[in-house]
């Protein structure tokens, strides 16, 4: 593609649409951002803000030998400016980062509007655009719009089901049951925790098993898939009475005060907000009916007079057959100045999004000005969720979070302490996204600060 007079489309306000017109505009290529909310709202979305958080306010681990951790520490090195306003908006959360998420909101929208290079507009796109453009509509595409793409690709759209869990307000747990503590003590006393015993923990996840659920529709029951990473916790419960003890109720690291001992097991309550006035349940994700989620998640312990800020629900999310469809960079195969970011691309997780709009919009614009491709190396993070969503067996297909399984192994004799070979891994792959980075921003006389700083 020529050089010239080119504008890109980017469609979707979200965390990968917001970090792609970022980007793209921050190499001199101008850039309408459209965004239909709030004339047109979705089932999860409750504002008209850009990267609006709708599952969670958490980003996951921010440690660097974790792989949601080094994710963002690329991103860090890349200039992200999404990442950017979540690091300045964190709250509390032990080793994880976790935003204030009307901050975090806020100040997306802020840098996006106050951008000289970014045109927001808010209208719903119901075609794919023709000329440059970035589809970024993430988990929540209108029909009309993914009626489009499915046409355009000639590929039956696929969709799974994610949920989003119930947020408490601070004040109605009952702290002289619940305690504060991180897991072994990281990150200071983060976290609110509600223990169980062993007969607290049955009884709470008998009646989860047997609650009462919305059901799906018929045409969502065609082909309904949980995504395994969100998957919700009554549908975690139903896979073994320990299922939870062993998942997101694992009580490792955590001491009952009360008693001196570990609970049987315990429900985490992370900090939702900066005032501290409402708390997140950490992996309850459900699709429980509302009487019943107050009603079983009464008997937790702590919560018997819980007032739910928010109750949790699920929504169908869309995603396309990206290894049949999108090139290393999240090109679309058939259509040079078109690219896909966000969760419709399989690239599953807040960061994962951030990071597949940073990759789009800096080779939509490179592409716009001559220059060659710019694909992450393979020994990073981002670049081996660009290698398996470009690589995937499309039969089978599932979105991916960022995991150290995905990238390639180390060189020379087997590291076998987890660990040391992560963080093996880890310097691997900072070594290389510097080196990327120079190679990216050194093309366009640029250095890892964007020109127009995030107001964070």
């Amino acid at each position: 593609m020529a050089a010239g007079s080119w504008t890109i489309t980017v469609v979707g306000g979200g965390l990968a649409g917001c970090e792609a017109a970022w980007q793209a505009a921050e190499m001199g290529v101008p850039v309408v951002l459209h965004e239909m909310r709030p004339h047109r709202m979705t089932p999860a979305h409750l504002s008209g803000r850009l990267a609006e958080l709708v599952c969670s306010n958490s980003l996951g681990s921010d440690q660097p030998d974790r792989a949601g951790g080094l994710l963002k520490e690329e991103l860090r090195r890349l200039g992200s400016m999404v990442l950017a306003c979540a690091d300045a908006c964190r709250v509390p959360a032990g080793g994880a980062l976790a935003v204030d998420r009307d901050r975090f909101a806020a100040a997306v929208t802020e840098n996006v509007k106050g951008h000289p290079g970014i045109r927001l507009v808010r209208s719903e796109v119901e075609a794919v655009p023709e000329g440059p453009a970035i589809i970024a509509t993430g988990p929540l595409t209108s029909r009309t719009l993914a009626d489009a793409i499915t046409h355009l690709t000639g590929q039956e759209h696929l969709h799974f089901f994610d949920a989003i869990a119930p947020i408490v307000g601070a004040d109605s747990v009952d702290m002289s049951v619940a305690f504060r503590a991180s897991r072994y003590g990281r990150g200071g006393p983060d976290y609110v925790n509600c223990p169980m015993s062993e007969v607290e923990y049955r009884t709470f996840v008998e009646a989860l098993v047997a609650a009462d659920r919305i059901p799906l529709r018929d045409f969502e029951l065609q082909d309904a898939r949980f995504f395994e990473g969100c998957l919700p916790v009554e549908v975690l419960a139903s896979r073994g009475a320990d299922a939870l003890a062993f998942g997101p109720l694992r009580p490792v690291g955590l001491t009952d005060p009360r008693t001196g001992r570990r609970p049987y097991a315990v429900v985490q309550l992370r900090q939702e907000n900066i005032l501290g006035s409402a708390y997140n349940m950490v992996g309850f994700q459900t699709n429980l009916r509302y009487g019943e989620q107050k009603r079983v998640f009464g008997l937790i312990p702590g919560l018997a007079r819980a007032e739910f800020v928010r109750l949790g629900e699920m929504h169908r999310n869309t995603f396309i057959r990206s290894p049949l469809l999108l090139d290393p960079c999240g090109g679309f195969r058939g259509r040079p100045d078109l690219f896909f970011a966000g969760q419709i691309t399989g690239i599953e997780g807040y960061v994962g999004s951030i990071a597949s709009g940073w990759v789009a919009g800096v080779n939509l614009a490179r592409r716009i000005q001559g220059q060659p491709a710019a694909v992450p190396p393979r020994e990073t993070m981002v670049g081996s969720l660009y290698h398996y969503v470009s690589h995937a067996d499309p039969d089978t297909f599932q979105p991916m979070k960022a995991t150290f399984g995905l990238l390639p192994p180390l060189e020379g004799p087997k590291v076998r302490k987890k660990q040391v070979r992560r963080r093996a891994q880890a310097n691997r792959a900072l070594a290389a996204i510097e080196t990327f980075a120079d190679d990216v921003f050194g093309s366009h006389s640029q250095d890892h600060t964007p020109t127009n700083h995030p107001n964070t």
